[in-house]
């Protein structure tokens, strides 16, 4: 017994047995529940929504796979509010400068992909310009969840030539807030926009991505696409990956830990 499902996601229309584990139709299983149960069972599948059973990203259908470039979520004018979850300093204590991890819980519906960017209002007395800043993590966020965004920030500083000291008054005013921000603050975002640094849509293309500091956000979001989680697009990929980033110091390397897993684990 055979059925016959369209192409998809580059995969040429396809006559299969039942059973046979070489495609599913995410048309017709589930989103939650054992993926291998969901492909043999087909549409008959019964999973249980309301199982206490953790749904990871390997055994979910990845629902965020299709939703294709989102722009203008909320708009500058009139922007949406974020929640700080987490802020941590992703450089050593020995780098010069600072640089943070913000991660933010996004209001519901608000969803992005790879090499998009955030603009991030900061509070203040007068009406403030927006900053855009590079998103540094998967669609699925760092949690996984699909409701987060994390960015990566440097602390924007001026030192008085004459002194050497810092000038408090020409410091960055949204780069300094995020790097001190707590967990609970509300912050407003709107965004996402950018639909021109993506990820190739050929899978077997090699990618070659260059940065120094801070520009590493973006590829970041890129390794963990390709490298870290458990999605269609890292099984799908067999094209290489450079990573060219530069840093004053050894200490100064942004996510060693991260792209030493990363680099293992390919």
């Amino acid at each position: 017994k055979t059925h016959v499902t369209k192409a998809g996601c580059g995969i040429q229309p396809t006559t299969i047995g039942y059973g046979d584990c070489q495609l599913f139709d995410p048309n017709q299983e589930g989103k939650v529940g054992n993926t291998l149960e969901r492909i043999v069972q087909g549409h008959e599948y019964g999973g249980d929504a309301t199982t206490s059973t953790p749904t990871t990203t390997l055994d979910a259908q990845h629902w965020l796979e299709d939703i294709g470039v989102p722009q203008h979520f909320a708009k500058p004018t009139n922007p949406v509010t974020a929640t700080v979850l987490n802020r941590y300093r992703v450089i050593g204590d020995d780098a010069p400068g600072d640089i943070e991890h913000v991660v933010l819980q996004l209001p519901n519906g608000m969803h992005y992909v790879e090499g998009q960017s955030l603009s991030v209002i900061p509070p203040g007395p007068d009406k403030q310009k927006p900053r855009l800043y590079s998103i540094a993590s998967t669609r699925y966020g760092d949690d996984g969840k699909g409701n987060t965004v994390s960015l990566c920030v440097r602390r924007a500083v001026y030192v008085d030539p004459a002194t050497g000291l810092e000038d408090p008054s020409k410091k960055g005013v949204c780069s300094n807030f995020l790097c001190d921000i707590q967990p609970g603050t509300q912050v407003q975002v709107a965004g996402p926009v950018g639909k021109t640094m993506l990820l190739p849509e050929d899978p077997s293309q090699d990618i070659i991505l260059v940065a120094t500091g801070t520009g590493v956000a973006p590829f970041r979001a890129f390794l963990h696409r390709l490298f870290k989680e458990q999605t269609v697009a890292r099984h799908l990929f067999t094209g290489q990956a450079w990573l060219i980033l530069g840093v004053p110091t050894t200490s100064g390397l942004l996510y060693p830990e991260e792209l030493q897993q990363m680099q293992a684990g390919s």
